[in-house]
């Protein structure tokens, strides 16, 4: 038996290191994922690993620990131990990974994989399938505990609940999850990858979380969501103060963001957008400038808004745009950011998709 499943990339329309500060977000799903087939084996002490993108094969152990399995396998190394460190009994097999997210680009490759990983791995599995908020919890636990990047439940979320044409508004206090309809209609979000790998998980996003703790230590809660909005004003120290005032500012910008899509105002949405592009720049610090420049070039030419999504220091930039602005932007934009020196980005159209599934039998396409 085959068990195929299939789990969306994300993209995050506003709400940026606000996850792990028990705040507000709103991503989507995207029409990009990964698709996860496994052949289950009785009788199996390992897992072996193989990837459409990467080479060679990696034999998972069904009893790994921790700071076993590195590299891209360790992901799903960490799928494993978590499910059974949540109870699960794991099958060994053989288990093939295909991916169209870009790894780099701030699109959530890591939770699509583990995503999909779980869900074909639970399908072939004795025993109930945990929810979907369940899930997210575990993929979550196998990136921070077995992995060791301290990442909040964002990109598992967004890639679990995601649905056509609807963005998600998400509390990570009670993981609420709130369907906020996208009306397009003739305008354009586009998704714009600055080529620019990001590098959160080497360091800079293990301190802003750092910092964001130590911002509500000081100030008494326990997390930043409980701060009032200007509490950052009494912080002793500059960087902490604009680390706090980031994120109280950027949780009011997504509830903001979240009741002007549903007013359809894209004017609105865009000039959120945008405040929380120059947010990320001055007070959290995790642009880069290839990103700064694609932002400002398509705000300039013609967008409502732009900002960088994913968790920093590169990546990809979200704009959304009236039809004549988009063109131009997919026009004229690539030549512009690389004539200042920068990579040549890509350009291309997005629209919210379905979140993960199992496919129904091995003919099936995502």
């Amino acid at each position: 038996m085959t068990v195929r499943a299939y789990a969306p990339g994300r993209v995050n329309l506003i709400g940026e290191h606000t996850d792990y500060n028990d705040g507000f977000a709103l991503p989507i799903a995207l029409q990009l994922g990964t698709v996860a087939e496994f052949d289950p084996a009785a009788g199996g002490s390992a897992i072996e690993v193989t990837s459409a993108q990467e080479g060679g094969a990696v034999a998972v152990p069904l009893d790994t620990l921790p700071g076993q399995v590195r590299g891209w396998a360790g992901y799903v190394a960490g799928c494993v131990w978590a499910l059974r460190e949540h109870g699960v009994s794991v099958p060994g097999g053989a288990l093939r990974l295909r991916s169209e997210v870009p790894v780099g680009a701030g699109l959530s490759s890591s939770a699509a994989l583990e995503c999909a990983v779980l869900l074909a791995v639970l399908e072939a599995a004795p025993g109930p399938v945990p929810d979907r908020t369940e899930l997210a919890r575990i993929a979550q636990r196998a990136e921070n505990d077995y992995v060791g990047a301290p990442t909040g439940l964002l990109d598992q979320m967004g890639s679990l609940f995601g649905a056509e044409d609807t963005a998600l508004l998400l509390d990570f206090r009670t993981l609420a999850v709130d369907p906020v309809p996208l009306r397009l209609g003739d305008d354009v979000l586009l998704a714009i990858d600055s080529r620019t790998p990001h590098q959160h998980a080497a360091g800079e996003y293990r301190r802003r979380r750092e910092a964001c703790e130590a911002a509500a230590a000081e100030l008494g809660v326990a997390a930043l969501r409980d701060a009032p909005d200007d509490a950052w004003e009494s912080l002793q120290d500059e960087e902490t103060r604009r680390r706090a005032r980031h994120v109280l500012t950027e949780n009011r910008r997504v509830l903001d963001a979240a009741a002007a899509l549903r007013r359809a105002d894209h004017a609105g949405f865009g000039a959120l957008m945008n405040a929380s592009q120059a947010s990320m720049r001055d007070d959290f610090a995790i642009t880069v400038p290839a990103i700064d420049l694609i932002a400002d070039t398509a705000v300039a030419l013609g967008a409502y808004g732009a900002r960088m999504t994913g968790g920093g220091f590169g990546g990809t930039v979200i704009a959304l745009a009236p039809a004549g602005a988009a063109r131009r932007i997919a026009e004229s934009l690539p030549q512009r950011i690389a004539a200042a020196g920068h990579p040549v980005p890509t350009v291309a159209a997005i629209r919210p998709a379905r979140g993960a599934h199992v496919l129904p039998d091995v003919r099936s396409r995502p």
